[in-house]
């Protein structure tokens, strides 16, 4: 579960960096250390290069962060430069497929109904247990087309709300929320079957009754 942000810790952690305590920014940086690699990983799809793109991030950080206004949570500017440096990658390497459904089906209708899979709360503690399910679930997020992925990474894996991640990835409350549904929607498809073997007696989300 993501750590709550203490803004308290930052404002002072921040004014004491840009007065010189340089060493403070590790302490600073942390706690957004795992959802900055996340992020670049769901974008870049390469370790090594997310890896890579996070010590870029954290760098860029440090050297604008008298650039930071407190607008909005350090984690969530931190994330939207890192977002920025993932990007810029892609763009760099001709590697950016920006996926074309949402001017399809114009994503900030909002008109939608919730999938059966809402939460990841709704998998059994001891089932999220398993190296096996684990795997399941890994192998079918990284499948999902990046604008989804992202935003389940965020939102359903860091447990960032709403707000954060639509400031995190530029996008507006109601695109996070359809992309979110869509998203689950797909897992959902991806996962039924092979999810009814984990609980045959107790039904899964349902399906095995």
């Amino acid at each position: 579960m993501a750590k709550a942000p203490n803004p308290e810790f930052e404002a002072d952690c921040i004014r004491r960096i840009l007065a010189g305590e340089h060493q403070l920014f590790h302490e600073l940086i942390r706690p957004c250390e795992r959802a900055i690699f996340f992020l670049l990983l769901s974008i870049l799809h390469n370790e090594a290069d997310a890896e890579d793109a996070a010590q870029e991030t954290a760098i860029k950080v440090f050297r604008n962060l008298h650039l930071f206004r407190g607008d909005s949570q350090f984690k969530t500017w931190a994330l939207s430069i890192a977002r920025n440096e993932g990007l810029g990658r892609l763009r760099k390497t001709d590697r950016l497929r920006e996926d074309s459904l949402d001017a399809l089906t114009g994503e900030d209708s909002g008109d939608f109904t919730p999938a059966v899979l809402t939460s990841w709360r709704e998998v059994p503690a001891e089932a999220l247990e398993k190296q096996e399910l684990a795997g399941l679930l890994r192998e079918a997020i990284d499948s999902l087309p990046d604008i989804y992925r992202n935003a389940v990474m965020l939102r359903d894996i860091e447990e960032m709300d709403v707000c954060e991640t639509a400031a995190a990835l530029g996008i507006t409350e109601g695109a996070v929320k359809v992309r979110l549904h869509r998203a689950r929607a797909l897992l959902q498809r991806k996962l039924a079957h092979k999810l009814k073997s984990f609980a045959p007696r107790h039904g899964l989300f349902g399906w095995g009754k």
